[in-house]
């Protein structure tokens, strides 16, 4: 599995959330997911709201059309992105360290929904 893989006219994030962080942010890869932190707290869908917000700016998509899939309690989570390719979603959300390499989307390991 890979943090970011095709997903119809989309693509799938696999996130690793850190809630009550000082700031919202990528942080790089933790193992085969993308760790973000989130400023906002674990409480009420507080946090998962947050990262929809803050997934939407990142990706220039509207909210609506990002759905949690998996892990809404968790800290890892699922998400579908509609009509944002991965290659955008890569570009977007990788920090520089990790983008340099070839994109996630294109690496080994890539499935294609």
């Amino acid at each position: 599995m890979s943090a970011i893989a095709v997903a119809g006219g989309g693509c799938r994030l696999t996130l690793y959330v850190q809630p009550r962080a000082s700031r919202t942010e990528v942080v790089g890869l933790h193992g085969d997911a993308l760790k973000i932190r989130v400023a906002a707290p674990p409480v009420d869908g507080a946090a998962n709201d947050a990262l929809v917000a803050f997934l939407s700016k990142k990706l220039g998509v509207p909210r609506t059309n990002i759905l949690l899939e998996a892990g809404r309690s968790s800290r890892r989570k699922v998400f579908l992105v509609g009509e944002c390719p991965a290659a955008r979603a890569d570009a977007a959300l990788l920090p520089p360290s990790v983008a340099s390499g070839p994109p996630l989307a294109g690496r080994k390991g890539l499935v294609t929904l």
